[in-house]
């Protein structure tokens, strides 16, 4: 669990960070999951950027994606929302 002051050091580390993984029409899928796994581990901390063709609602795939990858949530700005889950490297010192 992040407190207040974990996350507003995050929200501040990412506010250069572009979003590495976009999510279309097609929603939240095995292999999107496989793909924020995947960048979860090598960065712990991401950017995922809902596209304006996804008709879901913007916090279900959110809700959906904390849950199959275990992250927790940091920062949401528009369609852009922020997760971070440390790693086994443990970039953050969390």
């Amino acid at each position: 669990m992040l407190t207040g002051k974990n996350r507003a050091m995050l929200k501040a580390e990412s506010h250069d960070y572009k979003p590495i993984i976009n999510i279309g029409k097609f929603s939240v899928s095995d292999d999107v999951i496989r793909a924020i796994e995947e960048a979860l581990e090598a960065r712990e901390l991401i950017k995922i950027k809902i596209l304006n063709n996804n008709l879901d609602d913007p916090d279900e795939i959110l809700q959906t994606i904390l849950e199959k990858t275990n992250s927790e949530f940091v920062n949401h700005m528009g369609s852009i929302f922020t997760i971070y889950r440390k790693s086994k490297e443990n970039k953050f010192n969390l």
